[in-house]
């Protein structure tokens, strides 16, 4: 019997896998790429998927992308992954949630941003090497709380500033 082609193409940089986290991943796998890379744009690599057109329809789009992101998360809590690892899944889903709402330019964000892609390469990462994978996950949730404190702190130094200028102006 001849042997079928997937159908996502392998990445150049696919880990090597044990046969039964290839057996639990190669659903995933599917959906991501059904999800993330099933069209290219004619003479350029750049590659979106279902997510992009299904986020055209208000609602419909989000609803979609929380159920495959909740599946990851099952497969991650399945695969017994660590806390910084999960945590960072779920920022991936979060970031694709919040920003992928936006009319229109939500779904342009989808087509770049592509979190089962993200999340995808992430646990087959820390399949093949739990302990970098886990320092990685950790340090980069350092840097986004970090980088959302900062945020915050200038979105409240402006506000702040904005509204002394407004007083300032009317007691004029």
């Amino acid at each position: 019997m001849a042997r079928r082609t997937p159908i996502y193409p392998p990445d150049e940089l696919e880990p090597s896998l044990a046969p039964d986290h290839e057996q639990l991943l190669a659903p995933y796998r599917k959906l991501s790429y059904v999800f993330d890379e099933l069209f290219r744009v004619p003479g350029t690599g750049w590659r979106f998927g279902l997510d992009s057109l299904i986020g055209l329809v208000p609602g419909v789009g989000d609803i979609a992308v929380s159920t495959l992101g909740a599946y990851a998360m099952f497969l991650a809590f399945k695969l017994k992954a660590p806390a910084a690892v999960l945590a960072r899944m779920l920022a991936n889903i979060g970031i694709d949630t919040v920003v992928g709402a936006v009319p229109f330019l939500g779904d342009l964000f989808d087509a770049t941003w592509k979190a089962n892609t993200k999340n995808r390469r992430l646990l087959e990462a820390w399949l093949a090497d739990p302990a970098r994978t886990t320092r990685r996950s950790a340090l980069t949730l350092v840097l986004f709380a970090a980088l959302f404190v900062l945020i915050v702190a200038g979105s409240l130094w402006l506000a702040w500033t904005v509204l002394q200028f407004l007083l300032t102006g009317l007691k004029a």
